[in-house]
C-alpha cells in the first residue's frame, strides 16, 4: 500500500510586519477553507492562525520584513498551517502564570491542532500546525 500524499492545493501570502496583517491571515484562511470544502474544525484552524502569525510579528518579524503563511491540503486530508518569519530564536511552550494575559497562543496551537511543530530556516523558523480529517463526510 503506498502511503505517501500529494499536494491536492496550496495557497501562499506575504504579509508586512503590521498587526492588522494577523486580520488579513485569518481572512485568507477563511476564504481558502471555504474554497477546498473544509468546514470542520474551522474555528480551530481561525485561531491558529491567528496566534501563529501574532507570534510571528512579536518575537520574529524585524522591522522591514514580512511573515509568510502557507496553506496546503494533501490526499490524506491533512491541512497544514505554515507561519515562516525571518527572525532569530527558537520556540518554546513558555510556563504561564494562571493570572498572566500573555503567553499561551503555543499551548492552544498545541491544544487545538492535531500537530504541530518549528523547523529552522535560512533566515529564521517557520512554525506550523496540523489538522487531520477536514472535510465534511
Amino acid at each position: 500500500m503506498n502511503t505517501q500524499t500529494q499536494l491536492l492545493h496550496a495557497r501562499t501570502a506575504l504579509y508586512p510586519r503590521d498587526r492588522r496583517n494577523v486580520a488579513v491571515a485569518r481572512d485568507l484562511t477563511r476564504i481558502t477553507l471555504a474554497d477546498w470544502g473544509l468546514t470542520q474544525r474551522s474555528d480551530d484552524v481561525l485561531l491558529c492562525v491567528s496566534e501563529l502569525a501574532t507570534n510571528a510579528l512579536l518575537r520574529g518579524v524585524p522591522s522591514g520584513r514580512c511573515f509568510r503563511l502557507d496553506l496546503s491540503l494533501d490526499t490524506a486530508e491533512v491541512l497544514r498551517v505554515e507561519v515562516q518569519d525571518s527572525g532569530p530564536g527558537e520556540i518554546r511552550t513558555p510556563d504561564v502564570a494562571p493570572e498572566s494575559e500573555r503567553g499561551r497562543g503555543l499551548l492552544l496551537v498545541a491544544a487545538l491542532s492535531d500537530d504541530w511543530g518549528v523547523r529552522q530556516r535560512e533566515p529564521g523558523k517557520a512554525v506550523w500546525c496540523e489538522f487531520r480529517g477536514g472535510r465534511p463526510s
